[in-house]
């Protein structure tokens, strides 16, 4: 059983709207829930997910939309904070 939810975990993720929106960087783009909206845009058919998201829809986006409004969720903050223009100048290491 811990093996399928594994499983499905990572198909999940690796059709996630959200994380497809989060590298995009396309200028433009919607920010704040973007996974949702693009995940809502390609039900009701829109055409040109490329052209307005910076991403590809997920082939089932129905199957997607929990959990991409979940994530969109736990981002919230800092997706805000970007619209917004706070910048932040993370660095690794000491």
């Amino acid at each position: 059983m811990n093996k399928l939810l594994i499983v499905l975990l990572a198909v999940q993720l690796a059709g996630c709207a959200t994380a497809r929106t989060l590298d995009a960087a396309k200028p433009g783009a919607p920010v704040v829930y973007a996974g949702t909206r693009l995940d809502v845009y390609a039900m009701n058919g829109g055409c040109c997910a490329m052209d307005r998201f910076g991403a590809e829809a997920p082939s089932y986006p129905g199957v997607d939309l929990p959990a991409s409004a979940l994530l969109d969720t736990l981002l919230l903050p800092l997706s805000v904070l970007t619209v917004i223009g706070v910048s932040f100048q993370a660095t690794g290491g000491l």
